[in-house]
């Protein structure tokens, strides 16, 4: 096999379909939309939800509950996850990163107690647990709110 041989399997790539190119293509004059009406016309079309003037079902569902729009959404880490890190070190948010370990700290990060922790660790989050709190320094490490 040889770099110039390889080609995609069959069916893999589809041929783009070219509107309005004549009668002979099989999607000219009309271009696949039909005769008049709304989706026919240039621009035409309705949004997402839109149920021709009735009333949508999300409007006619009740609405139950409540969003909190301004509560803080942490990246939770558990403690059992900071064994990775070398015995001695810092950990932050940007550590964190750096390990893998989390892709986006949100509004902070919060430190969950499952787990068991062996090493003596300075863990520096916006929250923690009682428990992970009490496990980082029953291990010899701290835990520092910032």
């Amino acid at each position: 096999m040889n770099l110039s041989e390889l080609k995609p399997n069959d069916g893999a790539r589809k041929k783009e379909v070219r509107v309005g190119r004549g009668i002979g293509s099989g999607c000219g004059k009309t271009c696949g939309r039909g005769h008049k009406g709304q989706k026919a016309r240039s621009g035409g079309g309705v949004r997402p939800g839109f149920e021709g003037g009735q009333m949508p079902i999300y409007r006619r569902l009740p609405k139950r509950g409540f969003k909190n729009v301004w509560a803080k959404k942490f990246a939770e880490v558990n403690v059992e996850t900071l064994n990775r890190f070398d015995d001695g070190a810092e950990v932050d948010a940007v550590a964190l990163i750096e390990y893998g370990i989390l892709k986006n700290v949100l509004d902070g990060v919060k430190i969950l107690g499952n787990g068991e922790i062996t090493k003596k660790l300075t863990v520096k989050a916006q929250a923690f647990t009682k428990s992970a709190k009490a496990k980082i320094e029953a291990a010899g490490g701290t835990a520092e709110v910032i």
